[in-house]
């Protein structure tokens, strides 16, 4: 009979951390030790600890006095974090570091304003501890039929997984929820060990003939580890003590798989294992044996990778939050990446570019950042491998892409993969570049004008590679001008008599007066530097490197559209715009202006265009004559309503006046005499 042990076979990184922390409080303190719950789930331990003082509490309330408080891995809610601050009790945080992420992560997403949804089971602690990070208003699932129950909304949502849900109820809750949420944003949560120990249970159960799952009866991975195996191997069975192992006859029996839950002290699995192995008096399919003996907390320990500080290792990605990437290693603990050492990328999307399940290189950091974590960097690999670049790229004198990430006295660093190269402000441009914050977070393409190998300083320059191709482009645009022909610009700078526009290397002059087909009083009415500009060419001196170009369109030219709207012989409403001795210019439609002249206003004699006319004035007058070749327009106001001088006005006016009084006086006669013959009439009566 051959028995073979799971590597991942009981206590995981996060319940160790918390046992091993209520037995150093034993050795080291003499006041009252309290656990909020139990400290994990495992009667043989729990029961240890009572024995030796530690006490169980459910309510912060029934603790007194300035006793040591514990939190278990399963983690707790912020108010049980007020009422121990409250309390006056000494906090002892053993919360698992993958759920502390849980809980920052479910805060965080639930402030920007998402629903959360836990993927797990509503009454065990870990949950509930979830829950507490956003309110206690999250969608609890753990089922298919839980999803369905759910309405349909348009609201974001965030979706977690409790630690130690198998992989496909995970997949399976999460596929149903996809139809049920447009905008749904998912984190795999589970944790690396979990996944791991499942895993390993899965592949053993399907070569062995017996499988035997050591856990407490309360412990849900135990339980998780089991259904698994079950599904694979038929002869599974639930254990919590080398007491309740089945009868077997280990004659029919050729394998044996045993793993544990993540509860299970390695004594436990140890005594398991003896009593297994003299059933059988077999040795063992282990990492280790150790003169037929197993030693399993060595052999656990020996089943992970081996790293330091300094170590390039490979690893994959088993979640992230928005400023973490956290890496399975093969390491007893996670690795975590912060966003700044995962990439120099300005506004990196960590949601769409981070992959869950992608292998990855990292540099070690630290073994423990205080919370029993491994920092990574992935940045320093790129850093590593992207040096050789930059050596070649020095020697050869070709050009590299880098990501401008701070602003310094005297210029700006640019990161090539995690190479840091110095670019001085006068090296950024051709042109003076007044803030040089401009640049942050922008790429550049520079070219390495100086390499300290020993002090791995560089120095990049843009501007050399820019002034090269301007002088290439420079050389094109001469060999190929020509009268009429279009170029794309960038407007450089504006002055008062124009706009100067490089064409690709070869700046260009638009007069003031090409800018528009209105009168303007400077260009920047109508560009501002740095716009992108269509022009053509109005003419060039080779010899004196002389461009002029046109910015105005043929189409937009207000004689052509005056021409196609006018004829002779129109009446138009038009503004008068200016007076002369001769006349007073008008304006028919923007940007043509036509003549009326002094005899074309009255049928009188007119003495000053001001006696009749006001700038400003719409008046109705005809067109009488047009030349918008020659861009002439004559038009006269007495032909549709003569304007008559001041003193026409006034005789008139008098006239008019006496008129309405000889009127009014003839109306009053004829009423009176109409009075007399009623009166009349009424005394004959």
């Amino acid at each position: 009979m051959e028995i073979i042990v799971a590597k991942s076979a009981g206590f995981c990184f996060g319940v160790g951390n918390a046992v091993k922390m209520v037995y150093e409080m034993l050795e080291t303190n003499n006041k009252e030790i309290y656990t909020f719950g139990p400290i994990i789930h495992n009667e043989q331990v729990v029961n240890y600890l009572k024995e030796k003082g530690v006490k169980i509490v459910d309510d912060i309330d029934d603790i007194n006095g300035k006793s040591h408080i514990v939190i278990r891995a399963h983690g707790v809610t912020p108010i049980i974090y007020k009422k121990i601050k409250d309390k006056g009790l000494v906090l002892e945080d053993a919360t698992c570091p993958y759920v502390k992420k849980i809980h920052n992560l479910v805060e965080e997403k639930s402030n920007e304003g998402y629903r959360i949804i836990i993927v797990g089971d509503k009454n065990h602690p870990e949950v509930i501890g979830i829950n507490g990070w956003c309110n206690n208003y999250a969608y609890i699932v753990n089922s298919v039929d839980d999803v369905k129950s759910l309405k349909k909304c348009d609201e974001k949502v965030c979706v977690v997984a409790q630690t130690t849900i198998t992989k496909e109820k995970w997949h399976e809750i999460n596929e149903c929820l996809k139809e049920k949420f447009e905008n749904i944003s998912t984190f795999d949560t589970i944790c690396s060990a979990t996944s791991k120990r499942q895993s390993e249970v899965e592949e053993i159960s399907k070569t062995v003939d017996l499988m035997i799952i050591i856990g407490d009866k309360k412990s849900s991975n135990t339980q998780k580890l089991y259904d698994i195996s079950k599904k694979h191997c038929a002869m599974t069975f639930k254990v919590q003590t080398s007491s309740e192992l089945p009868q077997i006859d280990v004659k029919k029996i050729k394998k044996i798989g045993i793993s544990a839950g993540a509860s299970t002290p390695d004594w436990v699995i140890e005594e398991v294992i003896r009593k297994m192995s003299e059933l059988n008096k077999q040795d063992v399919t282990k990492n280790e044996e150790n003169n037929g003996e197993i030693n399993f907390a060595d052999a656990l320990e020996n089943s992970f990778v081996r790293i330091q500080a300094g170590d390039i290792v490979k690893g994959k990605i088993i979640g992230f939050n928005s400023n973490e990437v956290f890496v399975d290693l093969g390491y007893k603990a996670d690795g975590i990446i912060s966003l700044d050492e995962y990439t120099d990328i300005p506004d990196f999307q960590i949601e769409k570019e981070v992959k869950i399940g992608e292998e990855i290189e990292v540099f070690v950091q630290k073994i423990n950042d205080g919370e029993g974590n491994v920092r990574l960097s992935k940045k320093q690999v790129e850093a590593n491998k992207a040096w050789e670049e930059v050596e070649k790229a020095y020697e050869n004198k070709t050009p590299l892409k880098a990501v401008v990430i701070e602003v310094v006295n005297g210029g700006v660093i640019a990161s090539y993969h995690g190479v840091r190269i110095f670019v001085p402000g006068s090296q950024l441009s051709d042109r003076y570049v007044k803030d040089l914050r401009e640049y942050l977070k922008s790429t550049v393409e520079l070219r390495l004008i100086d390499f300290n190998e020993k002090r791995r300083k560089l120095v990049g320059s843009a501007r050399v590679i820019i002034e090269e191709r301007n002088e290439k482009a420079s050389k094109e645009i001469w060999e190929s001008i020509e009268v009429g022909k279009i170029y794309k610009g960038t407007v450089k700078s504006l002055t008062k008599f124009g706009a100067f526009v490089d064409i690709g290397g070869v700046d260009g002059l638009i007069h003031v007066s090409e800018l528009s087909w209105s009168r303007i009083d400077h260009p920047s009415e109508v560009l501002k530097e740095g716009d992108a500009v269509e022009v053509h060419v109005l003419e060039f001196d080779k010899d004196k490197k002389k461009i002029s170009l046109g910015y105005r369109k043929q189409e937009d030219n207000p004689w052509v559209k005056v021409g196609q709207m006018y004829k002779e012989g129109v009446i138009v409403t038009v503004k008068v715009l200016r007076m002369t001795p001769f006349g007073a210019f008008v304006e028919i439609i923007e940007g043509v202006d036509g003549l009326v002249h002094i005899s074309q206003i009255s049928n009188k004699h007119i003495a000053k265009v001001e006696d009749v006319l006001e700038v400003g004035m719409k008046v109705d007058a005809k067109i009488i004559e047009m030349d918008t070749e020659n861009k002439k327009i004559n038009l006269s106001i007495k032909e549709v309503n003569p304007i008559d001088p001041p003193e026409d006005n006034k005789e008139k006016g008098e006239e008019k006046e006496k008129e309405a009084e000889v009127t009014e006086h003839k109306e009053e006669m004829e009423v009176t005499l109409a009075d007399v013959v009623k009166t009349s009439e009424e005394d004959k009566s």
